[in-house]
């Protein structure tokens, strides 16, 4: 290749950029402010700020010495809680030490960093090294190889290369482990050619030499990029160099295989690796069995299955699920049947998800007699149903228009002690709706509210889609209302389902006074987005236009918008009456009755409610009427 430039290769840090840093430095400490917000905030503190809080309440032993045993003890904690995977809990002790006026020592630093990175909290890693900076201290290796590894992970190697190149200006070495996290930055910027050129790099060295773990970063990167001939070629020199590929380093090659269908290939990796003596694991065999389920080939799935069982590797629960579901995906129940006599032969018991698989293919496919069946026999194994096996039963209810026994399924739940989630809930009234019974769907819905679980969205547009389905527009409106008391926000979607309920009557005004509330709230939006991006100055000739546009779009399309006239009724209102009276429609009927109403603070859905003098109803509580308080609402019947 010639030799290492290691100017061409890794550029440094622009000037514009190290001035940026540099003002950073200047202006920041690392530390980020701890507030009450679930992340911890990446707010950061002024340093002067900070130097004058730890005088007034520090720590007099970490004020005389590098650091306290305080400092020692809760940094060894940390350390401990990186390496168990619970970053956050390690921050927090971070976060801790600051409160209680004790200064943090290098190591605690250093372990902050590498506990920001398993997060992938990137922004830190400047910020962290400006404190350090700004508190005197002098990184060493490990701090230089954690920087190192946060620029890598982030993909930004043209710091991650300058922190390098800076490292060995303050007289440390690179180690084998230094040159491992590099080639693994390059792979994950997708540039293998530079982990190539650091292989390269090190060979010159001769104090480090790669190992290991160093080809396989390397063939790793490869594979990335699904160049798996350069990653063989990495493999072969391997050898060479006297390092024999282990189990990973074939692992990763039969993942990139079976990721572009090649599973033939896949397989063929199987036999390299018998031939150089690296035993295969279950691992290995997922890998072939997932690609074959994948493509959809599930009988060469269950041959591979026999193949592992030739191969002394005992296919996991993973696996024997992967093939039921494949074998469920095509409606072969023979093929189910197979793949359970298999796991019984390998002494693999089902679980959960087994089951469910299995639930779903028979739900689907409108068996739900076959589908209770294999619910109970589940019980009777002494698994405990999940959520979504209640769920698949209850969809199957639904679909098979049985909405009382999905509802039985409800009261079956709560007696065994399990909560319905918002989705069983949902899917048990959407059953009613769809059977035109929205009393009973009303009344589910306020089960399901009297048992603390919040409805959701797509609870609120299953029952406005119900009421449309009944016609009873006005009702469907009625639950734009009960949603704000829900603090659920309505959606585009949401208004036109209430739209189209009132155009499905006939009552096209309503349906373009809706209409038009979506218009002016878009062009609310916007306004609100042009504020951010436009200067002040250049927003009053645009306002100007756009506010004479909504004038005449209110007075020419959209007749029914509320206007008020001197005694302060309505008169869109006053339309309204005109309309119904004329097409002879009974008061209880119309949306303007059920939303001029004042509502009881303890009334559930479905009770009827006196309708009190609409003038004084309007003046008093607006257009719509008082709701309840409580978790239930209420409509009128």
């Amino acid at each position: 290749m010639g030799e290492f430039d290691k100017e061409s290769a890794f550029p440094r840090t622009s000037k514009k950029n190290q001035a940026g840093t540099a003002t950073i430095k200047k202006r920041w400490v690392a530390l980020p402010v701890k507030e009450n917000n679930p992340d911890h905030m990446n707010q950061l503190r002024p340093a002067s700020e900070s130097m004058e809080f730890q005088r007034a309440i520090g720590c007099k032993f970490c004020m005389t010495k590098d650091s306290c045993r305080t400092v020692r003890s809760r940094t060894k904690l940390m350390n401990f809680l990186v390496e168990k995977g619970k970053p956050q809990e390690a921050e927090s002790i971070f976060y801790s030490l600051i409160e209680g006026g004790h200064k943090p020592s290098l190591i605690s630093y250093t372990t902050l960093l590498a506990a920001l990175t398993m997060q992938k909290r990137f922004d830190s890693i400047y910020p962290i090294i400006s404190q350090v900076e700004e508190n005197g201290m002098n990184p060493d290796s490990i701090f230089f190889n954690a920087v190192i590894n946060a620029f890598s992970e982030s993909g930004n190697m043209e710091s991650a290369m300058e922190t390098f190149w800076k490292m060995q200006e303050n007289g440390m070495k690179p180690t084998t482990s230094t040159y491992n996290t590099l080639i693994k930055g390059y792979g994950i910027a997708g540039k293998p050619e530079e982990s190539v050129k650091l292989l390269e790099l090190m060979s010159q060295e001769g104090n480090v030499k790669p190992n290991l773990r160093t080809y396989n970063v390397l063939v790793r990167a490869w594979c990335n990029k699904k160049r798996i001939t350069e990653a063989w070629n990495v493999v072969n020199k391997m050898i060479a160099s006297g390092i024999q590929p282990d189990v990973v380093t074939y692992n990763t090659i039969a993942t990139a295989y079976a990721q572009k269908g090649a599973l033939d290939q896949a397989e063929g990796v199987i036999l390299e690796m018998q031939n150089n003596g690296v035993q295969l694991n279950e691992r290995t065999c997922g890998i072939i069995m997932s690609g074959y389920c994948k493509e959809g080939r599930i009988r060469e799935a269950l041959r591979f299955a026999y193949r592992m069982k030739e191969l002394g590797i005992h296919p996991n629960l993973v696996i024997f699920n992967s093939l039921i579901k494949g074998f469920v995906a095509i409606m072969d129940r023979d093929g189910v049947d197979e793949v359970l006599n298999l796991m019984e032969e390998f002494g693999v018991k089902p679980d959960v998800i087994t089951f469910s698989t299995i639930m779903n293919a028979w739900s689907t496919a409108g068996f739900m007699e076959k589908c209770r069946e294999i619910f109970d026999d589940m019980v009777k194994a002494g698994i405990e149903p999940d959520a979504h096996a209640y769920s698949i039963l209850a969809k199957g209810y639904v679909r098979a228009q049985e909405p009382e026994k999905a509802e039985e399924l409800l009261t079956t739940m709560i007696k065994s002690g399990f909560q319905p989630n918002v989705v069983i809930f949902t899917t048990v009234i959407s059953g009613w709706c769809s059977a035109g019974k929205m009393d009973c769907a009303v009344r589910v819905f306020d089960m399901m509210c009297q048992r603390g679980i919040s409805p959701n969205l797509k609870t609120f547009e299953t029952l406005i889609w119900g009421f449309a389905e009944a016609r009873q527009p006005w009702k469907a409106e009625e639950i734009l209302q009960i949603m704000t008391e829900f603090e659920v926000q309505p959606e585009k979607s949401t208004m036109l389902l209430v739209a189209e309920a009132w155009r499905a009557t006939g009552m096209t005004k309503e349906a373009n006074r809706l209409h038009g509330m979506m218009n002016r709230k878009e062009m609310t939006s916007r306004k609100e987005a042009l504020e951010k991006e436009i200067p002040v100055g250049n927003l009053e000739k645009l306002y100007q236009k756009q506010t004479e546009g909504v004038l005449y779009s209110n007075i020419l399309q959209i007749p029914s918008t509320v206007t008020s006239d001197m005694k302060g009724s309505p008169a869109p209102l006053r339309k309204g009456r005109m309309l119904l009276r004329d097409a002879d429609f009974p008061v209880e009927c119309s949306w303007l009755a059920t939303g001029s109403m004042s509502l009881s603070h303890s009334c559930k859905f479905g009770l009827r409610l006196p309708i009190i003098c609409r003038k004084q109803s309007q003046a008093q509580h607006g257009l719509y009427g008082q709701l309840a308080q409580s978790c239930t609402a209420v409509f009128l019947n």
